[in-house]
């Protein structure tokens, strides 16, 4: 952490930099590099990121990684203090790690010099993307792209007379998008194996990937809903009763029903792209996958505008949605810390935010959440708001990586290959991260 403290002379000639006249700013030979994973919002920040580079002079590259490999590819160059990255926009869940073992600069001072406040940026999203210890006011990076797991479905043949009239026949309601989980079962099962313009389609697309982290993403969007907890007591890593609890127990139980009896046949390891494709195929009448992909999909030729709508995941005990999204941080192993300043700076100015909206990435500024004409600015932008006031994550905890693989296989061994009983599964999983947390000395 030697380099945070040579930070404060940095910054101060970080913001002479910013206000340099441009035809001095270009005189600089400097270029960042900023890693993500490879995705549309990537495409849409490299096109915003031709702004910084105007004003500033300063070049940008960008080392994208598919999201399969993103965590090995990006966790394994900070753990060797590689200096590929000038800026990271990591995962949620990589926080702790990257506080704790100095992979990332700790922004306060850097924040306090030039007046930017974490007030200005959506609470839920300071908590996951910038905080470590959880929710304390230490810094480690700015929120960049809020996202949290939701829904889209084929609103055409939601529409459809005749299948508005059998569904209500059979259910009593009307064909909506559901206001549940019970009732987005019962809308996948009334779609599963139905033929519909002489194609056989089916009820849901949703997450089973066992490799990095899908079964995971999609099983707690169940979870939350019915009220799971990590801990009994925050912090206290007091899991028993909690993460294996009745309700804990009915949620992972309905979610293998979902499984097995509404997603297409052969959907055993699925999750992004396997979502996209059986939607986009016109499979499935409904699919979950992230806020992320949902521009893309509106204006998508073959299923997008009139024939797709979107939903935020259903509660069931109580409102609740998987977080994703990322904040980014400067890379303590970068040379470059000046000038990456230099871009988080610009990046948090709310004119910047608002583009960034507007090409297709999702800003955590409130400037940009609350301004009035927000919610009808997209089909799926009122979905978003709800979504980011119930968002819970995975543990961010160092050794996050051990405690995914270990909830992943619990998971996927129960819901996909039929091994044990969820409550089973469950208290195995608390073995396992019991384990962990008592090798971390948490315990």
């Amino acid at each position: 952490m030697k380099k945070v403290l040579a930070l404060a002379s940095a910054v101060s000639a970080a913001a002479l930099a910013l206000t340099a006249p441009v035809g001095e700013a270009k005189a600089q030979s400097t270029e960042l590099t900023l890693c993500w994973a490879a995705w549309d919002p990537a495409n849409a920040l490299v096109e915003l990121s031709k702004d910084f580079t105007a004003q500033s002079g300063i070049g940008m590259k960008f080392e994208f990684v598919p999201w399969p490999n993103f965590a090995d590819r990006m966790l394994n160059e900070l753990n060797s203090g590689g200096k590929l990255c000038d800026l990271m926009i990591g995962d949620s869940q990589w926080i702790g790690g990257g506080a704790e073992n100095g992979h990332y600069v700790k922004l306060n001072d850097f924040f306090d010099r030039e007046g930017i406040s974490m007030d200005d940026f959506a609470p839920a999203t300071v908590y996951a993307y910038s905080t470590w210890p959880k929710g304390e006011p230490n810094y480690y990076a700015l929120p960049a792209m809020g996202d949290a797991n939701a829904w889209f479905y084929r609103k055409d043949w939601f529409a459809r007379a005749d299948l508005q009239s059998e569904f209500k026949a059979k259910y009593g309601r009307d064909l909506a998008p559901p206001k549940t989980q019970l009732e987005l079962k019962d809308v996948a099962e009334f779609f599963q194996g139905r033929e519909i313009d002489g194609q056989k389609r089916y009820g849901a697309a949703i997450f089973t990937e066992r490799g990095s982290e899908g079964i995971t993403m999609g099983a707690t969007g169940a979870l939350y809903a019915w009220g799971f907890k990590y801990e009994n007591t925050p912090g206290k890593y007091d899991m028993e009763g909690a993460v294996n609890s009745a309700d804990a127990v009915a949620a992972l139980e309905y979610y293998k029903e979902l499984y097995k009896c509404c997603t297409p046949p052969g959907y055993t390891d699925s999750y992004m792209q396997e979502s996209l494709d059986a939607f986009k195929s016109g499979q499935v009448a409904m699919a979950m996958n992230w806020f992320a992909f949902f521009p893309g999909l509106h204006k998508d030729e073959q299923v997008g505008g009139d024939k797709i709508g979107f939903f935020v995941n259903p509660g069931q005990k109580v409102e609740a949605s998987t977080l994703g999204g990322q904040g980014i941080s400067v890379v303590s192993y970068s040379d470059k810390q000046e000038e990456a300043l230099q871009y988080i700076k610009w990046f948090a100015q709310p004119d910047v935010q608002k583009k960034w909206w507007a090409l297709g990435g999702y800003s955590c500024h409130v400037a940009v959440l609350n301004d009035p004409s927000f919610k009808e600015s997209q089909p799926f932008a009122a979905d978003f708001l709800l979504a980011m006031d119930g968002v819970q994550d995975f543990w961010q905890e160092p050794a996050y990586a051990e405690l995914l693989l270990a909830m992943q296989k619990r998971l996927h061994d129960y819901i996909v290959a039929d091994q044990g009983t969820a409550q089973e599964a469950l208290d195995k999983l608390i073995e396992d991260w019991t384990e962990t947390f008592e090798d971390e000395g948490k315990l």
